[in-house]
């Protein structure tokens, strides 16, 4: 069947709109050689026909499944597209289609829970009462650590209800020392507990999605930007005394241990 014999010449604009496109996609599908160009009028205008109109809407076709331009040349020469790209492509369908679905829960339970559109995944529940910088922070955890581990952190977020992590939050940088010393002693419980319910915290390998050198930099880096030196000194502090009191010291007469 010629493809050429009805008398029609169609603009760029008009092809466009035609296979329901737009002019620089058709210009890009020349530029590629998808597209044959077309002659053009007297006026230096070009004209496409029935053939251009057939051959975009066929790219166009195997574009809406998801076929790579890349491969796209090759199945206009002879209608096929090779098994395995077209398997390829739809495991990559599903994965977004999988993403999509993950993001309208997650949108669900924002809405439910009046969350901040930003807050960390997982977070939502608790994000209305996290401070910045530990909205911060954890935005940074979901880069270091696994999803269990993740879903310890909730829970630990869940139920830190103790007033010392609100004054954390509020402390100035040129805080004296009582005032840090005092702050320092009422966190290292809650510091303490933590570590009691989520032993991996003292050694956290197992739970790291990257290098243990690079996560560690990268944590030290962001609690140096979050926090202020104050703050930053009672962490410090409250570490070390949550640390003492899971791990006693030996005492005068305790035997070290044979190994």
């Amino acid at each position: 069947m010629d493809l050429e014999g009805a008398d029609v010449a169609w603009s760029t604009r008009e092809l466009a709109e035609l296979a329901g496109t737009t002019v620089n996609t058709v210009r890009h599908y020349h530029r590629l050689g998808l597209l044959e160009e077309p002659e053009r009028r007297y006026n230096g205008y070009k004209q496409y026909g029935v053939s251009h109109l057939v051959c975009l809407l066929r790219i166009r076709r195997l574009v809406s499944l998801g076929v790579p331009l890349s491969h796209v040349g090759a199945a206009m020469a002879d209608g096929q597209v090779p098994p395995e790209v077209l398997r390829e492509v739809d495991a990559e369908l599903a994965a977004e289609v999988e993403r999509l679905n993950k993001a309208r829960a997650d949108i669900a339970v924002i809405l439910r829970d009046g969350a901040p559109a930003d807050a960390p995944a997982g977070f939502e529940s608790v994000a209305p009462r996290l401070s910045e910088a530990d909205s911060s922070l954890i935005h940074i955890y979901t880069r270091l650590y696994d999803d269990d581990a993740m879903k310890d952190l909730r829970r630990m977020a869940e139920n830190d209800t103790d007033p010392a992590g609100a004054e954390l939050d509020a402390l100035p940088p040129d805080a004296d020392e009582a005032t840090r010393h005092d702050l320092a002693a009422r966190l290292a419980p809650v510091i303490a507990q933590n570590l009691t319910d989520y032993p991996w915290l003292t050694e956290p390998g197992a739970h790291l999605v990257g290098n243990e050198h690079a996560t560690v930099q990268t944590f030290v880096d962001a609690v140096v930007a979050i926090y202020n030196p104050a703050q930053i000194d009672v962490l410090t502090r409250a570490s070390i005394l949550a640390r003492r009191q899971v791990i006693p010291a030996p005492g005068p007469g305790d035997s070290p241990d044979p190994d």
